[in-house]
């Protein structure tokens, strides 16, 4: 009988897609694991396989149909099926039984020794909860163990230990329903325009941070008179080595020093256990402006990295974001983020905290600036480049005061390029 495929837990919490490209047709011989559709999903474009050896009966998805995780997306005939695939406006005549044992194929399970079939944010879960994924039994297409499955053993394997359930947090109230809007028509033309994969997918996600975050802004300035003579110097060498010595590169060190001065800015609120979870790593996401919208990668181990490395992988980064390249696993796992929007001008802004982490960084366009020098006595007024910097903080988690010392350590370090030298 017809094996029917279903749209597969793509993981990071991630529930529909939209449908971009089907790359096969009915009657097409496909083979495990070969491509047949491209879906977009929260910024990031993945490719779909096949589940099995076999023909392509029926295809139920078009481009730009949005899809939900488990919805059928298409049904094949599994090798060693009697049968033909036919298209949908063919009449489906009946196949011939086969004599024997049916043909179908048992779900695909992981061979003694070899990999468990799971998404790369499935095993990551696994490995936190400390689950062996080849004790879960899979739901997923093809044998494949998703998060839920994990989940779900986890707590099993908890409430056989004799461990309470965790207790149901308390709902929140229903928010205010939004009214209907009116017929705007009855004032002139109007054009309605769908909202597409990433718009939707950062309203949807801007939504849930503004509304459980309480954002708190805190301000500043940065002199970087002498940052920006010194990238001037290393520009061109950095240019050689296939980087681009941005002010950006500058900020991403800066922040893990202040990142390891305080590290509550570098975690997450877990509202239901009351815990506030602090990460020894330094993921930091930066945001990169595309003409499909707003894409957040994320750069790994920046602690670990030096000027020229950081500069070369953000260079690198930023166009695979640009080009439609980045997986899943290039937007995941970030523990802060920063956002630079100087290139395009404007003094300053409020970004909005990237949930769930609990700060972000706003850098605004560099400009030269008069400062006084001196005390009212004796003073001076000197040009400067200075650098508007915006954190934006969960109020939740840090007060005020540790986000001024937070930025006062990123001004520190942006006004000490020889600091800087160690790193290059």
């Amino acid at each position: 009988m017809p094996r029917e495929f279903k749209l597969p837990d793509l993981g990071e919490g991630i529930h529909e897609g939209e449908i971009v490209e089907v790359l096969v047709s009915v009657g097409d011989r496909v083979e495990d694991g070969q491509t047949i559709l491209i879906v977009e999903t929260d910024k990031a474009t993945t490719e779909v396989p096949a589940p099995v050896d076999g023909t392509v009966k029926e295809i139920r998805v078009k481009p730009g149909q949005v899809v939900k995780v488990g919805d059928v997306l298409m049904t094949f005939l599994e090798e060693g099926e009697a049968g033909r695939a036919v298209p949908a406006a063919e009449e489906e005549k009946p196949a011939r039984k086969p004599e024997g044992k049916p043909a179908e194929a048992p779900v695909p399970t992981a061979t003694p020794g070899g990999p468990v079939p799971a998404a790369p944010s499935t095993r990551r879960l696994a490995r936190e909860l400390g689950v062996d994924l080849r004790q879960v039994t899979p739901s997923g297409p093809g044998g494949r163990v998703t998060a839920e499955d994990v989940q779900v053993f986890s707590r099993k394997t908890e409430q056989a230990a004799g461990e309470p359930p965790p207790v149901p947090a308390q709902p929140f109230p229903e928010p205010m329903k939004a009214p209907p809007l009116p017929d705007f028509s009855r004032w002139g033309a109007v054009e309605r325009v769908p909202l597409r994969s990433i718009r939707r997918a950062t309203a949807r996600h801007m939504a849930l941070s503004w509304s459980q975050i309480p954002h708190v802004f805190h301000q500043d300035v940065v002199d970087v008179t002498e940052l920006e003579a010194f990238r001037g110097k290393h520009k061109a060498e950095i240019e050689k080595r296939g980087g681009s010595l941005s002010m950006t590169v500058f900020a991403l060190k800066a922040a893990v020093a202040a990142l390891k001065a305080y590290p509550s800015f570098n975690s997450s609120l877990d509202s239901e256990s009351g815990e506030v979870i602090l990460k020894r790593y330094y993921h930091i996401g930066v945001a990169v402006d595309t003409e499909r919208g707003l894409i957040v990668p994320v750069i790994r181990d920046v602690d670990r990295k030096s000027i020229t490395e950081l500069a070369v992988e953000l260079r690198e980064l930023a166009g695979r974001v640009r080009g439609g390249k980045v997986d899943q696993e290039d937007l995941a796992g970030g523990s802060f983020t920063i956002t630079n929007i100087g290139p395009l001008g404007g003094t300053g802004f409020a970004p909005i905290v990237n949930y769930p982490q609990a700060a972000i960084l706003g850098m605004a366009r560099a400009r030269l600036q008069p400062v006084v020098r001196g005390s009212a006595g004796s003073f001076e007024i000197v040009p400067r480049l200075m650098l508007p910097l915006v954190l934006g903080f969960d109020h939740r988690v840090v007060d005020g005061a540790d986000a001024a010392r937070f930025v006062g350590t990123i001004i520190e370090e942006l006004q000490s390029p020889e600091k800087l030298l160690l790193t290059i």
